[in-house]
């Protein structure tokens, strides 16, 4: 079997790639390597795929989801049999500062991926949606049965946008799709944007820390490996129509064609100054912070409601907050050579 992920030098593509390799499958990774983020991390994080035991069945492929020519090219050359769709332009706040972006890649770069699959008999897509669909939402748990037309970001919206493009091809062209709304994942090799690494960072340097809404996020904090045990038993659970799917009550998860939607997360709500403190006890040292108010674009508190996906693929987190921040810092500091 041959798989392609999208964003493979990115947080959860290059562990999605080594869990693949690991499985004996063959995989084929792209990414744009932008400079959203520091792009050594990047390159570190491909060095970590080339030294794994089975990193013979891995190739990658420089390339821009968004460039239309060479995609073609690549589905037509490579004849994959799934598609774990993870690259996009990341980040919440970033989309009020660079709005375009976010139309390039999750928007034109999503359409490539689904005229890739489309034209070329991909078995399945499997790609990355956002907790930040349900926007306004604020009945908790978030869950697939809800409405999620009010999003709160442009980031936000381009995967809304994807969800409902993705089943446009599923009921169009009998293509089967997945989306996983993913809920604030981290882990070693996480993204430097996100608040698990700034914190990390800051407080191992003995800076402040910027502490949003006064602390009171609530956050389902969700640990790398649970994410990708999870993206990896999806992708290999080809969607299905839904049978009882009904057009005058419709689920807003399922459908008569091929399509799915799921949450994916801890299902476990953290108060942002729980998992401050955890960080705390794994540096062993205490944070200053910033108290400060909400930031546009972002939402008070994510939990998330998993219950159909481990109804349908059987997922179930398994890691704890406090072993996997250790788990998390203790990269960290190995990384970066911190004493």
């Amino acid at each position: 079997m041959k798989v392609l992920v999208t964003g493979a030098a990115g947080f959860i593509g290059a562990h999605t790639a080594v869990k693949l390799i690991e499985q004996d499958l063959e995989v084929v990774g792209i990414d744009n390597i932008n400079d959203y983020y520091d792009t050594n991390l990047k390159d570190a994080r491909l060095d970590w795929i080339a030294g794994q035991t089975k990193a013979h069945l891995f190739r990658f492929i420089k390339m821009d989801i968004a460039d239309r020519d060479a995609m073609e090219s690549l589905f037509k050359e490579e004849s994959f049999d799934k598609v774990i769709h993870l690259a996009a332009q990341a980040g919440v706040r970033y989309s009020i500062e660079n709005p375009h972006a976010y139309i390039d890649a999750n928007i034109l770069g999503f359409m490539n991926i689904l005229e890739g699959c489309r034209h070329n008999q991909v078995e399945h897509l499997c790609y990355a949606s956002s907790s930040s669909v349900y926007g306004a939402n604020e009945k908790m748990p978030f869950s697939t049965d809800d409405n999620v037309d009010h999003p709160v970001s442009l980031y936000a919206a381009s995967k809304k946008a994807n969800e409902l493009m993705a089943h446009t091809y599923s009921h169009l062209y009998g293509l089967p799709t997945t989306g996983l709304r993913f809920f604030t994942v981290y882990g070693p090799w996480g993204r430097p944007d996100m608040a698990p690494f700034k914190f990390t960072k800051a407080i191992s340097e003995g800076k402040a820390i910027d502490v949003y809404n006064y602390g009171n996020h609530r956050r389902d904090f969700t640990y790398i490996d649970d994410i990708v045990e999870g993206v990896i038993q999806s992708t290999m659970h080809t969607a299905q129509p839904n049978p009882d799917w009904d057009g005058k009550a419709p689920d807003p998860s399922s459908s008569k064609a091929p399509w799915r939607v799921y949450n994916i997360g801890a299902q476990t709500p953290v108060h942002l100054l729980t998992f401050i403190e955890t960080i705390e006890k794994a540096l062993g040292k205490t944070a200053e912070k910033n108290m400060l108010p909400m930031q546009p674009g972002d939402v008070e508190a994510t939990y998330a409601d998993v219950e159909s996906l481990a109804k349908d693929v059987g997922y179930r987190p398994s890691t704890s907050l406090e072993d996997g921040i250790n788990k998390f810092v203790s990269w960290y500091q190995a990384f970066y050579k911190e004493a």
